[in-house]
């Protein structure tokens, strides 16, 4: 019987990802709660602030591909150290941004090229790439879940520094604890692990970055999973950013918000984990199906029932437990289907399409809102995808087309 435990460098390295992870995501979770405040000071509709937001999700997603790449060629260390730099380099002078111009610059163009390097397919590939295949989604649920814990930390954090210095005084204080990311960078350094059978074929010649991509052009169920997982980034995009400014308008504080994002942060630790657990047992796209499903459900009993904290609350837990929770079960798959040599980007290509619904749902929102006073066609729109999620993963199987 082979040894599943987690080896040294492993845990190391997922000690690193969880606390990169943790900060990126945590950070960029809270952007949400600029919205009204910078909206306010500079006379913006809602629309520049979002445009901006799905700027950044489109570039994320388009370069991710590249710096999945990059990670996969020269290391996942010196690419989150370089992303950690932008980041940094991003949120300062998101600070500064008094203007439509700066604010595409800053959040749109620089923070999309920095996340791409500091978030899910670049952290997660390199914790799949160290770890044993059976138990690759469970340390990817690992590194997902206490990522996810970040989520839960910046946002009341964030609204308290808004409250007490101003937005363009917390940027700044974000702008200093992702700093960290750059020497956290050097934990990522664990040898990929190699399968005893396959020491024994290290004269195979290895397929080219050209050749598998060939490969991952012809296969259909790789497109599928794509195209599900562009629901998934429409929907936690437009929630996350939208739904504080929703709850504004209906008459709560901005505390109300930040609780129920903060709570998406917590439980999503425990969808993350479990999903993660569950991968490794039963199939995942039979789970994903279950996640979308779910979603789709949450948010018509949402709508449906009166607007209150108690509601509000609900459907923050209920989300947590749904939000992230794709992840590691995507990217699960995409290892089984492909291996774990070229992991980062090929998850970056069915990250685009993430991005791609990212971009939708967060300027969608915005125009939505400028133009009607509401949120209600969106809100529709995100049932729909739910449908369209659970019934594209009945094309998605788990079958290996490339081996490790």
């Amino acid at each position: 019987m082979s040894d599943t435990r987690f080896s040294k460098p492993l845990i190391y390295m997922l000690i690193g990802s969880a606390i990169i992870l943790a900060l990126s995501l945590g950070v960029r979770h809270a952007f949400g709660l600029y919205l009204v405040p910078m909206s306010h000071e500079f006379g913006w509709g809602h629309n520049v602030f979002s445009l901006a937001i799905a700027m950044q999700n489109l570039i994320w997603g388009a370069v991710q591909p590249i710096t999945g790449a990059f990670a996969d060629k020269y290391g996942s260390k010196i690419v989150v150290a370089v992303g950690g730099a932008l980041y940094t380099l991003g949120l300062l002078l998101m600070a500064v941004s008094s203007t439509g111009l700066l604010l595409n610059l800053s959040v749109g163009l620089i923070l999309g090229l920095a996340l791409s390097a500091t978030s899910f397919p670049v952290l997660l590939s390199a914790v799949g790439r160290a770890a044993h295949p059976e138990k690759r989604s469970l340390a990817m649920g690992i590194a997902s879940a206490a990522g996810s814990f970040g989520q839960f930390i910046m946002l009341p954090s964030t609204l308290l520094l808004l409250q007490s210095v101003g937005w363009s005084a917390a940027l700044i204080v974000s702008a200093i604890l992702i700093a960290l990311i750059i020497p956290l960078a050097w934990l990522l350094k664990a040898p990929m692990y190699v399968a005893p059978h396959a020491l024994a074929q290290t004269n195979k010649p290895a397929l080219s970055v050209k050749e598998i991509l060939i490969i991952t052009r012809n296969h259909k169920p790789f497109w599928f999973l794509s195209l599900g997982f562009f629901v998934c980034g429409f929907q936690v995009v437009f929630i996350g950013i939208h739904l504080p400014g929703y709850l504004i308008d209906h008459g709560f504080d901005a505390t109300t918000g930040t609780i129920f994002l903060a709570l998406v942060g917590l439980f999503n630790i425990v969808g993350t984990y479990t999903a993660g657990w569950l991968g490794g047992k039963y199939s995942k796209p039979y789970l994903l199906m279950g996640l979308y499903g779910l979603r789709g459900i949450a948010i018509i009993g949402f709508l449906l029932l009166p607007l209150s904290t108690w509601t509000i609350y609900s459907f923050g837990i209920i989300m947590g437990l749904l939000w992230l929770s794709t992840v590691p079960l995507t990217n699960g798959i995409v290892a089984n289907m492909f291996g774990i040599k070229y992991l980062s980007m090929l998850s970056g290509i069915v990250f685009f399409t993430h991005q791609v619904g990212s971009f939708f749902g967060g300027w969608l929102g915005g125009v939505n809102h400028d133009i009607t006073g509401d949120y209600n066609m969106v809100w529709i729109f995100s049932i729909l995808l739910s449908i369209f999620g659970v019934l594209v993963h009945f094309f998605v199987n788990e079958e290996h087309v490339i081996h490790d």
